[in-house]
């Protein structure tokens, strides 16, 4: 098997982790009553989950072998959302480290249908960290304010939360 398609494999884990870690999260968010921010948990679950599965098409395609991997239970319980969200923050660094060490060896081994393939993947974490630092420097304002994480929890429930971030640098501009 080359490093690449090892690589990738390995990569699953990460991805499937999350969506475990993320559908507990939206649980525990559930159960305190954040329905706003479990909603927003339980579609990273899923979107963790459609990572996965674009990855498994791509070793299919490339007539690779799949190796599903196991997964730990993963955490139950939050000492708060804000340090709930910088989990998240953390998880997704570390699937941002493993696409790009991905990426190098799929440069290194010249496979452009790889490369391109995870272009994908490079835009869509650079978006997930924005988000998730974006929660979490909102969560640092709101502070043991509980208004004003029921407010932003509110956001999250009717989708404005993260209409600023989604826009990027050209969104900015076309509301100013």
């Amino acid at each position: 098997m080359t490093a690449l398609i090892k690589m990738i494999n390995t990569h699953l884990a990460c991805e499937f982790q999350a969506s475990h870690t993320y559908l507990a999260m939206s649980i525990w968010l559930r159960e305190k009553d954040l329905a706003g921010f479990s909603s927003y948990m339980q579609t990273k679950s899923q979107e963790e989950r459609s990572h996965a599965a674009r990855l498994i098409a791509y070793l299919v395609d490339a007539d690779a072998k799949v190796e599903l991997p196991s997964i730990d239970a993963p955490q139950r319980s939050w000492s708060s959302t804000q340090d709930l969200f910088d989990q998240v923050y953390e998880l997704e660094q570390a699937v941002t480290a493993s696409i790009n060490k991905i990426y190098s060896i799929a440069e290194q081994a010249g496979e452009r249908s790889a490369t391109a393939m995870l272009d994908w993947f490079v835009a869509e974490q650079l978006q997930e960290e924005a988000e998730a630092r974006f929660v979490r420097k909102r969560l640092r304002l709101a502070g043991q304010n509980s208004a004003a994480l029921l407010l932003l929890d509110q956001q999250f429930l009717d989708g404005t939360a993260l209409t600023t971030v989604k826009a990027g640098p050209a969104g900015l501009a076309n509301n100013v």
